[in-house]
């Protein structure tokens, strides 16, 4: 087979989904793992569902992913759509606009395995719900088929409106070898005449993606599963052309946890989504690689460089794979464990500003200090907003039964005097203050272990568990303390 050549080859529609980031990621482990090419290609032959700015935002979400490719749709550093590779136009559009379908179909309509059909949508509505009806599939009924080439030039002529459909042969056995789903078998009395150019001119996708395939040398089309009942039609385009069919993949879809396809209305679907709530690339990758495959061993934290090591698609799941967030939140939470504090904490400052929790000048230092205060109870960035909270509030509301409890026993009010006496020995509080104040306190009242520690902690927190006290008192500041100990001296 020579050189592995695989490609991803998304439709520029908006916003690069979750289950197309898993498409990516496979092709891009594959073809890493066997020293292969990656290829981008856009496919844009829909125009009606072009968005602007939509492959701008698929090259950006492939690049966050540290998903890189060899060949294909790139931005220059002003932000502009370039090509790359020796197999272009890489953009179907502009692929359309050479004339390399036209050429292709031509052909098709010369050997007699195309045909062109002029029948009125009318017809076709009609027919489709006269077949439904009858408890039929909806299909065309190759009313045209009998249009010889010449008669359909000579009415292609005279301005009649068509489109051009693939011939299939009768009764005849298709059969897809899928490196997952195994071996297929589908007769052509249960397929379509499908559409290979529309009345616009442009290919359809079926057409289109087969001669793309081809010229550009793809040796592996790996895919989602929806595409499963198109294949037949792709492999008998192979046979038509006298080309030799690369090799199909068809991934299991990604579900949610009730066993559905993954929807924009009930859950994240949108890679950006997954950015803006804070996920790392690391994290969301690993977990995503995890998602309908599994490697060799029983491990679950794999980089990159890892995942390319043990990737194969015969340890690829046959059904669908489940996308549970709670095990995402579990292996991001890992690679934000790894970082280091002033790495972190320039991650969480845009969301603790937008939560007006912070200004931009909040100091480098209290900033470092909060990362390390909460990194090992984050799952995703976003989530330092609601655990850092009682930091930045003037008041801080008792509302565990516990911190209820503490705060209400005799000795509250001796050690927020005690703790007040500490403070206004000091100018400030720092991180030699936050160490020994306790101990301070300890030695003055004689109160210790739970009933000195947890009242402390309610006072200044309003929970009776959490981060490191001695971070907490440093991140609090003399002001703060003071503020919150005052409600509770008698």
């Amino acid at each position: 087979m020579g050189e592995f050549r695989l490609r991803f080859a998304p439709s520029p529609t908006g916003y690069l989904h979750i289950g197309g980031l898993r498409t990516a990621l496979y092709n891009f482990l594959f073809a890493r793992a066997n020293d292969g090419k990656f290829i981008l290609r856009i496919e844009d032959t829909d125009r009606t569902r072009f968005v602007e700015g939509a492959i701008e935002s698929l090259i950006n979400s492939l690049k966050w992913a540290g998903i890189d490719y060899d060949e294909g749709v790139f931005l220059d550093d002003s932000g502009n759509i370039i090509e790359k590779g020796d197999y272009g136009p890489y953009i179907q559009s502009e692929r359309q606009e050479k004339g390399i379908y036209g050429e292709y179909v031509d052909k098709l309509l010369e050997s007699g395995h195309a045909y062109h059909c002029f029948c009125s949508k009318d017809r076709l509505d009609h027919l489709r719900e006269h077949q439904k009806a009858d408890g039929l599939i909806p299909r065309y009924d190759g009313l045209c088929k009998s249009v010889s080439l010449e008669e359909a030039r000579k009415r292609v002529a005279d301005g009649e409106e068509y489109v051009i459909r693939l011939k299939l042969p009768t009764n005849t056995d298709i059969v897809v070898n899928d490196l997952v789903k195994g071996k297929i078998v589908i007769n052509t009395s249960d397929m379509d005449d499908q559409v290979l150019i529309k009345s616009d001119g442009f290919p359809t996708y079926h057409f289109a993606v087969v001669v793309d395939d081809h010229l550009m040398g793809i040796t592996h089309i790996v895919r989602g599963d929806e595409w499963l009942p198109s294949t037949p039609k792709h492999v008998y385009l192979y046979e038509a052309f006298g080309w030799e069919a690369p090799v199909f993949v068809h991934l299991p879809t990604v579900l949610n946890k009730e066993r559905k396809k993954l929807s924009k209305r009930n859950d994240d679907v949108s890679v950006d989504d997954f950015i803006e709530q804070g996920y790392l690339n690391e994290g969301l990758v690993n977990y995503l690689a995890l998602v309908g495959w599994s490697p060799e061993g029983n491990e679950e934290i794999l980089d990159m460089e890892n995942l390319i090591k043990e990737f194969s698609f015969e340890r690829v799941s046959k059904t669908g794979g489940i996308f549970d967030r709670d095990k995402l939140n579990w292996v991001n939470s890992h690679y934000i464990k790894n970082l280091d504090d002033e790495r972190l904490g320039e991650y969480l400052k845009p969301y603790l500003i937008k939560d007006n929790l912070i200004d931009d000048n909040y100091p480098s230092e209290k900033l470092n200090l909060l990362a390390s205060t909460f990194k090992d109870s984050l799952d995703r960035f976003m989530d330092i907003s609601e655990q850092s909270r009682f930091l930045f509030e003037d008041e801080v509301e008792i509302t565990e039964e516990d911190a209820k409890e503490y705060v209400s026993k005799d000795h509250v009010s001796e050690l927020a005097e005690a703790f007040k006496e500490e403070l206004n020995s000091v100018e400030e509080v720092d991180s030699e203050f936050a160490k020994k104040v306790m101990k301070n306190i300890q030695k003055k009242t004689g109160i210790k272990g739970k009933n000195l520690f947890m009242p402390v902690r309610a006072m200044l927190t309003g929970m009776v568990h959490g981060p490191e006290l001695v971070n907490v008192i440093e991140l609090l500041g003399k002001e703060k303390i003071l503020k919150r100990l005052d409600s509770f001296i008698k």
